[in-house]
């Protein structure tokens, strides 16, 4: 007999599903992800598996719904297949037309199609007269993988074209580009079998559709639900297409599978307009895509343009905005930073996100938790866009049962339990003990970055431990550790021991600007503190200037001169440098020859938007302006980047709702560091 127990759970996952299926398919509101639904199927499925006789009639999950290689062949395609430019909003696809008019003049009288961006794998299809010989993939573009064997059990490829005979004429060498991909009801009845069978289940569409192509069993493929879409001619012998559109239209003829969703437009506004209609009905395809590809109609033109990278210029995908998931909110948690801003952020039920496994979104700061009303409870809405941190959209109200519990954000700090002040003007909380534990750890974590004292070995673990035994009160204390102080804490051993405190050593040697930028003032970064160390000779002449004669200072504005002028007024700040003093941590400062940058931001126009935790506003600007880049106060259809820091305020919504792309510090240096990203496969 079944435990009672499993008996009402089955009954209670059937109930749960054909609910969640009416929502969807019926009211066409639902209130959980795919995700969700797949695992609540999944447990369904395992119990049922593991236990027959729990099977009833109207379960959801009793729906109708050659020989291995040794290896991979390289081949080596005919023509290069190149990869795409991406545009993230319509802006960009408007500068892309402008960048390629000034090159030919006839791009102004040119016609367009617009393609569905597909998410799977491309193949290059090989025909000998008529005959299939040849399947690739895509590889590094000038070699693929020889996968026919695999190719040949894809049940939508024609082995032998025309499909019609007489349907049209055939060359005597073809070869066509395609995708390789998996429809979404496909994958979900899948991953069914798989789970059913007590099988591995797949993540998502796109990888399963590369690995079933890519088997060295042939078998394998033949057993997963790929079909294919074709969209373009890389050679042909005897054969003259002058569009795109017609290209198309000639392999539907000598059937080929094309996308139904492929349209002609007259001009750019148009191709804009079809490829943002292709957003809007996204969820409503049997297929998975990422955004919409527009080409120049014209051949010739096209060709004519040529190639810049691996990218061909005549064509531009249009990337959508990264899909959203819904999940759980158990908790709210706070972080404490180093310059003690209080950071709320949402403790997740783990959800998975474009292949990623999310636990915990930024909420931003407590206005925003009270602006969307999100309770502890709330099933809410969560997007991950690119690499930047997961963020809570809102609750979704509808799934709301009563016994979600509003938030009350903390009055003291979490750390210190000091009271929270907030500064007029801003949306950020504050601790502003200075010797608040978390900050002071953070602040020790800072400190010995490379950017400031560079103190090999020294991470935040270890910075916790010498908080937690009491080891180190403030910075200074770092170089009075022993030996037998750091054999105390868990880890060390002697050597670990020796190269530390050899480390905080080396230290006392660097410049006066790195100190400065170890020392944490608010605002003052790695830039800021270059521009102190060059007008004030040590420690002591910084200490004493005045708020007017920082702001005299190009490139310091009155935030950042009153916060210097504030740090150093703190007793507690001020008995910290005398314990710097006589550790003989006291570098001197003076003028500089200007290092000269490279201009990798050249063209880029940026907004920048909440407290960074290492650059002040007048830092970040000057940083991205001495690389070439443009700082504006606003963000329009101009904006390229959208920098986010701490507590952001209305300009986050203004960009989600243009698609403007969104960085935060550590993207925008790298940003700097690489240049402009090139095109992706």
């Amino acid at each position: 007999m079944v435990e009672e127990a499993l008996r009402k759970r089955a009954e209670e996952l059937r109930r749960l599903i054909q609910y969640h299926n009416y929502r969807y398919h019926v009211l066409d509101s639902p209130i959980i992800s795919d995700y969700e639904y797949d695992q609540l199927m999944r447990e369904l499925q395992e119990l049922e598996a593991a236990h027959p006789e729990l099977i009833t009639p109207d379960s959801p999950t009793q729906r109708v719904g050659g020989e291995p290689a040794e290896g991979f062949v390289r081949v080596r395609h005919p023509q290069p297949i190149l990869s795409l430019s991406n545009a993230f909003d319509t802006e960009e696809v408007r500068a892309w037309f402008e960048r390629v008019r000034k090159l030919d003049e006839r791009v102004e009288q040119a016609t367009f199609v617009v393609e569905p961006k597909l998410d799977g794998l491309t193949v290059v299809l090989h025909y000998e007269k008529g005959l299939f010989t040849l399947g690739a993939t895509r590889g590094d573009g000038e070699y693929g993988e020889d996968i026919t064997a695999n190719l040949r059990t894809v049940q939508s490829l024609p082995l032998r074209i025309p499909v019609e005979p007489q349907a049209a004429d055939v060359p005597s060498r073809l070869v066509v580009r395609g995708e390789g991909l998996i429809f979404r009801r496909d994958f979900d009845e899948l991953n069914r079998k798989l789970a059913q069978a007590g099988e591995r289940t797949y993540v998502n569409p796109r990888n399963t559709a590369a690995g079933s192509l890519r088997q060295l069993d042939p078998r394998i493929t033949a057993q997963r639900p790929i079909r294919l879409f074709c969209y373009a001619i890389v050679d042909a012998e005897g054969l003259t297409v002058r569009t795109q559109w017609e290209t198309l239209q000639y392999l539907r003829r000598l059937g080929f599978p094309v996308a139904q969703e492929v349209a002609y437009c007259d001009d750019l506004e148009q191709a804009i307009q079809v490829a943002q209609e292709l957003e809007e009905k996204r969820d409503e395809l049997p297929y998975e895509l990422d955004g919409a590809v527009i080409k120049i109609n014209q051949l010739d033109l096209v060709e004519a343009l040529g190639v810049v990278g691996k990218d061909p210029r005549g064509a531009i995908a249009y990337k959508f905005p990264a899909q959203v998931v819904t999940t759980r909110l158990e908790d709210i948690g706070v972080n404490v930073g180093r310059t003690g801003v209080i950071t709320p952020y949402a403790v997740l039920e783990p959800v998975e996100v474009g292949g990623v496994t999310i636990r915990q979104a930024t909420l931003h700061n407590f206005d925003y938790i009270q602006e969307k009303d999100i309770r502890i409870g709330d099933r809410v809405m969560i997007k991950r866009a690119g690499d930047v941190i997961p963020y809570v959209i809102g609750p979704v109200v509808g799934a709301r049962t009563g016994a979600e519990q509003p938030y009350t954000p903390p009055d003291r700090c979490p750390s210190c339990g000091e009271p929270l002040e907030r500064i007029e003007g801003e949306v950020a909380v504050y601790c502003v003990n200075s010797g608040c534990p978390a900050q002071l750890v953070r602040n020790l974590e800072h400190f010995a970055s490379r950017a400031a004292m560079d103190i090999e070995g020294m991470g935040i673990k270890i910075a916790e431990a010498l908080v937690r035994e009491g080891l180190v009160e403030d910075l200074a204390d770092l170089y009075a550790l022993s030996k037998d102080d750091l054999l105390k804490l868990e880890a060390f051993a002697d050597k670990k021991a020796e190269n530390l405190l050899a480390s905080i050593a080396a230290s006392k040697e660097r410049s006066l600007a790195r100190l400065i930028n170890g020392l944490g003032i608010r605002g003052v970064g790695e830039t800021v503190a270059g521009l102190l160390a060059e007008r004030f000779a040590d420690l002591d002449a910084l200490a004493d200037a005045s708020r007017e004669e920082l702001e005299a200072i190009e490139g310091i504005g009155p935030e950042i001169a009153t916060a210097v002028v504030d740090w150093f007024a703190q007793p507690r700040n001020r008995r910290m440098l005398a314990k710097l003093r006589a550790a003989e941590v006291w570098p001197k400062g003076g003028r500089t020859e200007p290092e000269r940058v490279a201009q990798t931001l050249a063209g880029l126009t940026f907004v920048l938007t909440g407290t960074l935790p290492n650059l002040a506003r007048q830092e970040a600007r000057r940083l991205i302006e001495s690389h070439g880049g443009k700082v504006t106060g606003s963000v329009s259809g101009k904006t390229d980047y959208l920098v986010v820091g701490e507590s952001p305020g209305s300009k986050l919504q203004k960009a989600r709702e243009l698609g403007v792309r969104e960085i935060d510090e550590a993207g925008l240096l790298d940003l700097i560091e690489r240049g402009r990203s090139g095109g992706e496969s």
